[in-house]
């Protein structure tokens, strides 16, 4: 019996939900093919045009989505992100059959899935291609996989958590509080114990690692950049107080979780706990384990450093499932507002990103500084180009590189400044040749090419409305240059 016949033979009003999911797919595919990619999303396209076991900042899956995704599609933004909508819908089917495996007739997966399509995460975040994108799906892939396997206590089944938690792995470090939480819930559930004496345990374990030594061994061979990167995040290296840091991480998790969704889930979870030290749930101390040490490492990390808002979007699913398995009574109702909220929320943002019906300044409208005004901006880029005679355009910030690289005509020669381009395979510029530099005027230093003579500026906006000013420089490849790098063209 397949996945979703035995799902809607168990819940037969999922139907319902399931059309609804597909609807809910559909949309963010039409706001996939018409946002511009943001800078960071060009980024992972150059990835994907350069596939590697891994990269300065993150494992690789992102890259293999986004080359997946662009050989379906194009060099488009749908193409781009075209695996995001589709991997996030087969996420949800996952987590919500596996709230019905756990508990069984109590419609606990199939609105945990609902709660947590309409936090900003998954409602409009699902759109954009980023690392946190596969990862999510993973998570809630190896989610079922434990789900199945407390319902069974079949030990196979962690043999398949082993494999999708190494791909979790594949997406970004952070899978790594995944294992952890297991660790940590096999050692303090008496129940769950009797599987360290087993085989199928220690199996699931080396499948993780040999799925995830691909990157281990780009680490190796790069000096461990990568995890140095990230784990240089971890402590107590910021500027800013601790009361600072932690308003903002609190702040932006009921942003992106919005209000509603956001005290479900920590009233949720804190039932849960409390059935886990009083009944000796088992199947609460699972949920436990998965979110409250997580959420915990993250606060401590907001008493010495900024937390950025997107890191713990992967407490959510066990969050979420937590609500609606132990919320009742008056808590009910909320279930609908916190999702009725929570999709009238992302379908605004995707409407502002898209469309900008409000004319929100910069400050107030973070779309328009990440989305706005690429295409037009490049054309004006072009122009000056084609004026100076330039046989290039270069750019000093990863990310404006990347825009220019996907937006610029093919044949237009990109040329990106910076030490983590030499962890690329790209091919090097040509020797000689004079060229355009862009630079953001938020840069205050110097540029970083030693022969740049400024030759004016530029404006992106969208609307009328000013995203960034841009400064341009004239620049020659034969002079003396900071490492450099020619990015792909669009095909």
């Amino acid at each position: 019996m397949s996945l979703l016949p035995r799902f809607r033979a168990a819940a037969p009003w999922a139907g319902a939900w399931l059309w609804a999911l597909a609807g809910l797919t559909l949309l963010r595919l039409l706001a996939a093919f018409w946002l511009p990619p943001a800078p960071d999303e060009a980024y992972y396209w150059v990835w994907g045009r350069a596939l590697a076991p891994g990269y300065y900042d993150h494992p690789p899956m992102v890259a293999l989505w986004t080359a997946a995704g662009s050989a379906l599609a194009g060099d488009t933004a749908l193409g781009l992100r075209l695996l995001g909508p589709l991997g996030v819908a087969i996420a949800s089917v996952l987590l919500a059959c596996g709230g019905e495996a756990l508990y069984p007739g109590r419609k606990a997966g199939v609105w945990a899935a609902a709660l947590l399509n309409a936090t900003l995460f998954f409602g409009a975040g699902a759109v954009l291609m980023t690392p946190d994108t596969p990862l999510l799906a993973f998570w809630c892939a190896a989610l079922w996989a434990l789900a199945r396997l407390q319902a069974s206590q079949d030990g196979r089944w962690w043999l398949a958590f082993g494999v999708l938690a190494g791909l979790a792995l594949l997406s970004k470090y952070t899978a790594v509080l995944l294992g952890g939480g297991v660790v940590l819930w096999l050692l303090a559930e008496p129940t769950a114990r009797r599987w360290l004496r087993g085989w199928h345990l220690w199996a699931g374990g080396a499948l993780a690692v040999l799925v995830f030594s691909p990157v281990i061994l780009w680490n190796a061979a790069h000096g461990w950049a990568s995890f140095a990167k990230q784990g240089g995040r971890a402590g107590s290296s910021g500027g800013g107080s601790a009361l600072r840091y932690l308003a903002e991480l609190l702040g932006g998790q009921l942003g992106l979780a919005t209000p509603v969704i956001f005290v479900l889930c920590v009233a949720g979870t804190a039932l849960a706990c409390r059935r886990w030290w009083r009944g000796r749930d088992a199947t609460a101390g699972l949920l436990v384990a998965l979110t409250v040490p997580a959420a915990l490492l993250f606060l401590w990390q907001a008493t010495g450093n900024r937390v950025q808002g997107n890191w713990p979007a992967i407490l959510y699913p066990t969050a979420c499932l937590a609500a609606a398995a132990y919320l009742q009574g008056r808590w009910l109702p909320w279930r609908r507002i916190g999702m009725g909220l929570g999709l009238a929320l992302a379908v605004l943002a995707l409407a502002q990103a898209a469309f900008a019906p409000l004319p929100l300044a910069r400050r107030h409208d973070p779309t328009l500084a990440r989305l706005g005004g690429w295409d037009a901006f490049a054309a004006r880029v072009e122009q000056a180009r084609r004026e100076q005679g330039a046989t290039f355009v270069a750019a000093e910030e990863y990310g404006l590189a990347s825009e220019l690289a996907l937006h610029l005509p093919p044949g237009v020669a990109v040329v990106a400044l910076g030490d983590r381009w030499d962890m690329f395979d790209l091919h090097a510029p040509p020797a000689a040749g004079q060229g355009l530099l862009v630079r953001s005027e938020r840069r205050s230093e110097a540029p970083l090419w030693p022969s740049a003579v400024e030759q004016g500026g530029l404006t992106r906006s969208r609307k009328g409305i000013e995203a960034e000013r841009y400064r341009l420089y004239r620049v020659d490849l034969s002079a003396r240059t900071p490492p450099l790098a020619l990015l792909p063209s669009r095909r």
